[in-house]
C-alpha cells in the first residue's frame, strides 16, 4: 500500500508501515505493553476476525492489525510487539518505539498487568514523554481482585494525567468504557495533561539548552524534550530512524551540533556521562512508577503471589524443573500419539471410501487409465494420506501445546533450558521454538519471531528440524515398535520401543544444542544476547479461545500448506512409479543408482529414494518403501504391523538398518512445508538452501558412524 494523503507514511525501519485509512476521518491506534500483559486478548476482543498479521518491513518481527468500529467511526488498531522498554534494546523495542515516535497514531493504548502495575508503568511514563495522546488500559483486574491487590484507578489517572481503564479483556469487561476513552482522545482531541518527569539538575539543564534550537529545527513535529534527551544519550539508532522521519540528520545543523557538544562537556564536568546519563534517567523513571503506584495501588494481602512463587520453587529447580518439563512432554507425546490413532483411521477410512468413489466416477466417464492413475491414485491418494496422518495430530499436539502457553508454563521451559542454550551461544527462546517444532516444523519455523536477535533467530529456523515433527513420528514409532521392540519382545516390547524414541528425542536435542554451537562459532558468530524473562502468573486457561486460536492459527495453517506440496508431489510419485525405462520403472532406475551410497549408511536404495520422494512430506516414506518393494504402481500401506515387519526383513533390514532410518529420518532435509516458510521468513534463498544442506549433512555423518562402526565391531 502506498503512501497516500489518506494514509500514514511512517518512515519506519526503512521502507516504513503503511497503515491505509479506508476514509479521511479513519482513526488509527497504536497498542503497546509488556509481553504477558494480556495486549493479544485485547486486541482481538476488539477487532474479532477483522484483522490481518504481517511482518514490518525489513524485520522479522510481526505487527497485527485490525478494524473496529465504534460510534459510527472506524478504527484501526495496530498491534506493535510487546516490549519492556522504548530505550531499544532489542528489535521489537526498535520497532515499537519508531511506531509510536513515527507512525504518527491518533492515539496509544498502553496495556498494563494489574498484578504487577508498578512494573508496567516504566512503559506507560516512557510512552507519556513521546506523546500526550495515550490511554492507559489496566487489564487483568479479575486476578488483580482475586489476589486482593486494589487499584484507585481515579487516582492513577489523576497521577497520569492521561485516562486509565480498568478491563478485563478475557471477559469483555471494561472494553466499552475503553473505547469510549479511546474515542475521546483520538477523535474529541480530548486535553490530557501528562506527567512530566523532572530529571537531575545537570540533565534538566542540559535539556533547556537544546529545546529552543531543535523546536525551530523540527517545529513540533515530534516532543522538543524528548528528542533533545535522546540526543544526549547518543542513540545512533534512533538517531537514523528521526534522520529518516524528518529526511534530515539533525545534527548537519552546526549550531545544534555545537549545542550538543557543549551540553555533553557540561554534564561530564559535572559526573554525567552517557552511560550515567541512561541510568540516571531510568532510575528516575523507576522512582516515579514508585510514587504513583504508592498512592494508588494497596495490597490487602502483602504474600499475593506467594503461591505462584512456590510452584516456581519445584518447576524451575535445578532438581526437579527439566525432569518435569520432559515428563510433560512425554505426556503430550503420549496423548497425541495415542489419540491421533482412532482420528486417523476414521478419516483415512472415509478419505479412501471417497476414492472409490472417485474411481467409480472416472470409469463411467470412460476416462483414460492414465489419468484415472495420475490424479487419484497419484495425487489424490498422496494427499489423503497426508491429511489422515497431519491433521489428527496437529489438533491434539496444538491445543495441548497452547494450554501450556495459556497456562504460564512456556516461559518456565525457557527459564529451565536458557542456560544450556546459552552455552552454545544461542537464546533461551529458542527452547519454545524447539517445542513447537515437536509439532511441526513449519510452525516452529514461525514461532522463531519471538527471538529479538536476528542472528540467534536464525539459528533457531536452521536448527528446528534436529526435532521430530507429528508428520516424522510415525515412521519412528513403526521402526522402533517393529526393529527395537520387537527384538525385546514380551511384556517389555511398549517399554523398549517408548525408551528408544525417548532417547532419540534427546539426541536430537542435543544435536540442536551441538548445531546451534557450532554455527554461532563460525558463519553466525557472536555471543548470546541478554534478555529479560519474565515469569508471568499462572492462568486459569481459556478452554474454548485455545481450541479455536490453535486449530485455525495453527493447525489448519500448517496443513494447508502441506497439502498444496503434497498433491503435486503424488503426481511426481505416480509417474516414477509408472513410466518405465526397459523393463524397470524410473523409481527402480534411481534407487539402485542411489544403493551403493546407500549402503555405506546402513540403508538401500529404495529407502534412500523414499525419503528424497518424501520431500513434499514426511508421512508418505514409509508407504513409498512399501510401494517400492512390493513393485506396485501407487502408493499404498499395510494393514498389520506384523506384515510390515515382515515386508521388510524379507528385503534384508536389520536392527541397524531401523537405526539408521531412525537416525536419517531424525536427521535429514526439512519438509518441502517447512521449506517454504524457512523461505518466507528469511526472505532468503542462502538461508533456505543451507536449512536443506545442514541437517542432511548431519544425518549422513551420524548414519555413516553409526553404520560402520557397528560393522567394524561384528554388531551387523
Amino acid at each position: 500500500m502506498g503512501l497516500t494523503n489518506q494514509s500514514t507514511g511512517v518512515g519506519v525501519l526503512g521502507g516504513g508501515l503503511r497503515i491505509e485509512r479506508t476514509t479521511p476521518d479513519d482513526r488509527i491506534i497504536a497498542l503497546t505493553g509488556n509481553p504477558n500483559v494480556g495486549k493479544s486478548t485485547v486486541f482481538n476482543s476488539l477487532t474479532g476476525l477483522n484483522q490481518h498479521t504481517g511482518n514490518w518491513p525489513g524485520k522479522t518481527v510481526t505487527n497485527a492489525q485490525g478494524k473496529y468500529r465504534y460510534k459510527g467511526r472506524n478504527f484501526i488498531l495496530v498491534d506493535i510487539p510487546g516490549t519492556y522498554s522504548l530505550m531499544a534494546n532489542s528489535v521489537e523495542e526498535e520497532v515499537a518505539r519508531d511506531f509510536i515516535c513515527f507512525g504518527k497514531p491518533d492515539a496509544a493504548v498502553v496495556v498494563t498487568d494489574a498484578t504487577c502495575l508498578e512494573r508496567n508503568l516504566n512503559l506507560v511514563l516512557q510512552t507519556l514523554e513521546i506523546t500526550d495522546k495515550v490511554v492507559v488500559c489496566v487489564n487483568l483486574v479479575d486476578e488483580a481482585k482475586r489476589k486482593k491487590i486494589n487499584i484507585d484507578c481515579k487516582e492513577l489517572s489523576k497521577r497520569l494525567g492521561v485516562p486509565v481503564i480498568p478491563t478485563s479483556a478475557r471477559s469483555g469487561e471494561g472494553l466499552k468504557e475503553l473505547m469510549d476513552a479511546v474515542y475521546e482522545v483520538s477523535i474529541r482531541n480530548h486535553i490530557t495533561d501528562p506527567i512530566h518527569i523532572t530529571y537531575d539538575a545537570p540533565i534538566e539543564e542540559a535539556v533547556q539548552a537544546l529545546e529552543t534550537r531543535i523546536w525551530e529545527l523540527i517545529d513540533g513535529r515530534i516532543n522538543n524534550r524528548w528528542v533533545a534527551l535522546k540526543l544526549l544519550e547518543g542513540d545512533a539508532v534512533l538517531l537514523d530512524s528521526l534522520g529518516r522521519y524528518l529526511k534530515f540528520n539533525l545534527l548537519e545543523d552546526k549550531d545544534l551540533c555545537f549545542l550538543v557538544e557543549r551540553a555533553k562537556r557540561q554534564l561530564a564536568e559535572k559526573g554525567v556521562n552517557t552511560d550515567e546519563l541512561r541510568d540516571r534517567m531510568v532510575s528516575r523513571i523507576i522512582d516515579t512508577a514508585e510514587n504513583i503506584c504508592s498512592r494508588a495501588v494497596t495490597f490487602e494481602n502483602k504474600q499475593y503471589n506467594s503461591t505462584d512463587r512456590k510452584i516456581d520453587n519445584i518447576l524451575t529447580s535445578r532438581a526437579f524443573g527439566i525432569p518435569i518439563m520432559l515428563g510433560l512432554l512425554a505426556g503430550i507425546f503420549w496423548l497425541t500419539i495415542a489419540g491421533a490413532n482412532i482420528p486417523s483411521e476414521m478419516i483415512a477410512s472415509f478419505l479412501f471410501g471417497l476414492e472409490e468413489k472417485l474411481t467409480d466416477f472416472f470409469l463411467r466417464a470412460g476416462a483414460p487409465g492414465w489419468v484415472h492413475g495420475a490424479l487419484v491414485l497419484g495425487m489424490y491418494r498422496t494427499l489423503a494420506w497426508v491429511i489422515s496422518v497431519m491433521l489428527p495430530p496437529m489438533a491434539i499436539f496444538f491445543p495441548l501445546f497452547t494450554l501450556l502457553e495459556d497456562l504460564g508454563y512456556l516461559p518456565r521451559v525457557a527459564f529451565n533450558l536458557d542456560n544450556l542454550f546459552k552455552k552454545a551461544c544461542a537464546h533461551g527462546k529458542q527452547a519454545l521454538t524447539m517445542c513447537m517444532g515437536f509439532g511441526c516444523n513449519a510452525a516452529g519455523v514461525t514461532g522463531c519471531r519471538i527471538i529479538d536477535s536476528p542472528r540467534e533467530r536464525l539459528i533457531a529456523i536452521l536448527t528446528n528440524v534436529f526435532v521430530p515433527c507429528n508428520g516424522r513420528f510415525p515412521t519412528l514409532i513403526a521402526i522402533s515398535s517393529i526393529f527395537i521392540g520387537g527384538t525385546v519382545g514380551g511384556a517389555f516390547h511398549s517399554l523398549a520401543s517408548t525408551l528408544a524414541l525417548t532417547g532419540l528425542i534427546l539426541f536430537g536435542i542435543m544435536m540442536t544444542l551441538l548445531v546451534s554451537s557450532i554455527l554461532s562459532r563460525t558463519i553466525l558468530k557472536g555471543l548470546p544476547s541478554s534478555f529479560i524473562l519474565e515469569l508471568p502468573s499462572y492462568r486459569k486457561p481459556q478452554v474454548g479461545r485455545i481450541i479455536i486460536r490453535s486449530i485455525l492459527d495453527r493447525t489448519l495453517f500448517v496443513l494447508g500448506r502441506a497439502a498444496a506440496i503434497a498433491a503435486p508431489a503424488g503426481l511426481v510419485l505416480w509417474i516414477m512409479a509408472n513410466i518405465r525405462v526397459g523393463d524397470l520403472s524410473l523409481l527402480t532406475h534411481a534407487a539402485g543408482f542411489l544403493d551403493p551410497f546407500a549402503k555405506l549408511l546402513g540403508m538401500d536404495g529404495y529407502i534412500l529414494m523414499a525419503f528424497i520422494l518424501g520431500l513434499p512430506a514426511n508421512e508418505i516414506v514409509v508407504p513409498i518403501i512399501i510401494m517400492s518393494y512390493m513393485a506396485s504402481n501407487s502408493i499404498l500401506e499395510l494393514e498389520k504391523m506384523e506384515d510390515l515387519r515382515q515386508l521388510l526383513v524379507s528385503h534384508g533390514w536389520t536392527w541397524l538398518t531401523g537405526v539408521c532410518v531412525m537416525l536419517f529420518s531424525l536427521m535429514h532435509f526439512p519438509c518441502g512445508t517447512t521449506l517454504w516458510t524457512i523461505r518466507k521468513e528469511t526472505q532468503s534463498v542462502k538461508w533456505t538452501f543451507v536449512s536443506f544442506v545442514l541437517p542432511t549433512a548431519a544425518g549422513i555423518l551420524v548414519c555413516f558412524i553409526a553404520a560402520n562402526a557397528a560393522r567394524l565391531l561384528g554388531l551387523a
